[in-house]
Parts: structure tokens; C-alpha cells; sequence
């Protein structure tokens, strides 16, 4: 048995000094290359647009809080041949370049409001797409601020622009498909069902207004297609106007606090003297829904699937997600999933099916 288990160990060393010295030769690194090259450019989820069901992705569920696994907030809706974005918070580009999603093919940027974790991509959105073969400019729907917005990150980008159509000539990097366009609208506040911001191709985008005071206006977005939809909170405290505008949606995209939490992490900030810290913990639950209110508006819209996302503090481990939660089965037992990033929720056209999984 001795003599079996040194032969087992001296064929593991061997084995291992064969790999090393194989992966050395140039001819099969520039085989691996090729391979994962390959690999790289032809794997795209072209599956996400051919099925004409309505599908949402969550390219970011974080919140200011940093998190290792987490972007900020960001959603994007896949509706027809083309996907729709909902926020370009931190990191969120990166996620939806990592699992291969098309750039050429984002239809539009909707902004729910201005704070840096919501807008903080914008430029390499533009620039990413723009460099992938987007057909033209990209359009940048938002609320009133939306022009001042994409003047600031056109003006950022600026010279980065004129360096790529130097570099890679006109008939790659066309200024013209560069641009961004502003496309600022207004809600109406007397209609429950919110105000129509894009009717193209079966897809009807909604906005309507949220309460996130002092930042005015705030808004949320309902998407329809195909006889389904999805409603997407922004930021908000508990808002009779997303309850209405998301009645009988499929699948509410609601942000939660977990104020329990942000107290615990206040008083810690508070004991360890920082004041700073502490008072901006202490601001915070002003103007932000807790996950046991947010099951409180999923019930009273009457939507099929709640799902929680900008999470606040986010929660790095199950066993934080468990205590995130804590009083929500209480109210509402089922139909609640809480977001990690690539979340996908897929929902068949004219059906009542929810199908929840992950982009890979």
C-alpha cells in the first residue's frame, strides 16, 4: 500500500512537471489564445432577444455601501432585439460586458433620478456601445436635469472621443454614432398610470413620479411587452404612486433599506467617533423603503413577483440576506426574491409564467 501511494505521488509530480513544460511551448500557448479569443467573441447571449418574451436583468443591486459581489444600481429590461437600461450605477458596465451581452444592441438609458450611485457609468456606457457598432446615438431619457447630465459626461468624454476616431478612423468610430441624446420628459402627476417616455416595436415605457425628497423629480419606470410588464422603484420612500402606476405588473423591482441594519452600523460609526459617517447613517432612512414596506406596496399592487435590489447596507454573506429580510415573510410569504447581480427574471409573452434564474 506504502509502495501504491509513493508511485500515485511521483506520478502526480511528473504529470505536473509534463504540464509546465508543454504549456511552455509557443505553439500551444497561441492554441490556449486562440481558444479563449474565440471563445470570448462568439459567446454572446444571443438567446436573451429571440423568444419574444420580456426579461429583466439586475446588472446592479448594491447601493453607495461598497460590496465585493455587487454594482450599483442598475436593471436592464430585454424587450424585441433590443435592451433597455434602468441607472448605470459603479460597476454595472463591467457585469453586463462579462456576461457577453451584446453592446451593440442597448435601445436606451432611463434614469430614475441624479445621485452618483445611479449615474456614475454613463460615459462608458456611450463609449463601450459606441465602440461595439451601435447604430446611432444613444438616447438618454430622465426627468428634468437630463440635458445637464449628458452635457457634463459628453464634455468628460470629449477628448477620449476625438483620440478614437483619430486612432480608428471615421468609418469605425463615426462621431455622428457617438453622440448622446438628451430626451427629457415630464410626468404627469394626475395620471395614475404614469406618462408614455418611448412606444417603439410592442415595448411602451412609462414613467411616473416617486418621492425620494429632497431630490425632485425622482421617478420610477413600468415596462409593457407583449402582455407583460415590469415596474422599477428608483428611489423612494413608500409611494402611492408607484402602487398605482405597477398595479397588476408581473414583477415589481423595488429598492430596500434595511433600517434595523443602517441603526446597528450608525451606532458603531458613533462609538468609533466618526461623526461624519454617523450622520450621513443617521440622514438616510428619510427617504428610502424598508423590504417589509416594499412587500406591504407589492401586495397592494397586486404584483406577481416582487424583487428587491439597491440594497442597503448590502448584504455580503446568506446568512446577512436571511436577518436582511426579517419580517417580510411575515407579510408577504411568497413572491419575493431578493437581487444579486445577474438575476434574471424571464417572462414568456401572453403568459402568466414567472421564471426566475441567472446570466451567466
Amino acid at each position: 500500500m506504502r509502495r501504491l501511494v509513493q508511485i500515485l505521488v511521483a506520478l502526480v509530480f511528473v504529470g505536473f512537471g509534463l504540464f509546465m513544460a508543454v504549456t511552455r511551448l509557443e505553439p500551444l500557448q497561441d492554441w490556449l489564445v486562440h481558444r479563449t479569443a474565440r471563445g470570448i467573441l462568439t459567446k454572446h447571449h444571443e438567446e436573451l432577444f429571440k423568444d419574444d418574451a420580456l426579461r429583466v436583468v439586475a446588472c446592479g443591486t448594491s447601493s453607495p455601501l461598497s460590496d465585493h459581489d455587487r454594482a450599483s444600481a442598475c436593471v436592464a429590461v430585454f424587450a424585441g432585439d433590443h435592451f433597455y437600461i434602468v441607472d448605470t450605477g459603479m460597476g454595472s458596465w463591467k457585469n453586463l460586458a462579462l456576461w457577453r451581452v451584446p453592446p451593440e444592441k442597448i435601445g436606451a438609458i432611463f434614469y430614475t433620478h441624479y445621485h452618483s450611485d445611479h449615474i456614475a457609468e454613463l460615459g462608458e456606457f456611450n463609449l463601450q456601445t459606441w465602440g461595439a457598432g451601435r447604430p446611432g446615438p444613444l438616447r438618454v431619457f430622465g426627468p428634468t436635469g437630463i440635458d445637464r447630465l449628458v452635457n457634463g459626461f459628453t464634455e468628460a468624454y470629449a477628448l477620449d472621443a476625438t483620440y478614437r476616431t483619430a486612432h480608428h478612423g471615421p468609418v469605425v468610430m463615426n462621431p455622428e454614432k457617438g453622440r448622446m441624446q438628451a430626451m427629457p420628459f415630464e410626468v404627469d402627476p394626475n395620471d395614475p398610470k404614469g406618462t408614455v417616455v418611448l412606444e417603439e416595436n410592442g415595448l411602451v415605457v412609462r414613467a411616473f413620479l416617486v418621492d425620494h425628497t429632497p431630490i425632485k423629480p425622482a421617478v420610477g419606470y413600468r415596462f409593457d411587452y407583449k402582455g407583460r410588464s415590469v415596474a422599477v422603484s428608483g428611489d423612494t420612500v413608500p409611494s402611492k404612486s408607484l402602487v398605482a402606476a405597477a398595479q397588476g405588473a408581473d414583477v415589481l423591482f423595488h429598492e430596500a433599506q434595511a433600517n434595523f441594519l443602517v441603526s446597528i452600523i450608525r451606532e458603531e460609526a458613533v462609538a468609533a467617533g466618526s461623526t461624519q459617517y454617523s450622520k450621513i447613517l443617521g440622514d438616510i432612512p428619510s427617504y428610502h423603503t424598508s423590504p417589509v414596506d416594499a412587500a406591504k406596496i407589492a401586495n397592494e399592487a397586486g404584483v406577481g413577483l416582487l424583487v428587491l435590489y439597491h440594497l442597503t447596507p448590502p448584504p455580503p454573506s446568506r446568512i446577512l440576506e436571511w436577518i436582511f429580510v426579517r419580517g417580510v415573510s411575515d407579510v408577504r410569504p411568497s413572491g419575493v426574491v431578493m437581487a444579486r447581480d445577474g438575476l434574471m427574471v424571464t417572462l414568456p409573452a401572453n403568459s402568466k409564467e414567472i421564471e426566475t434564474g441567472r446570466i451567466e
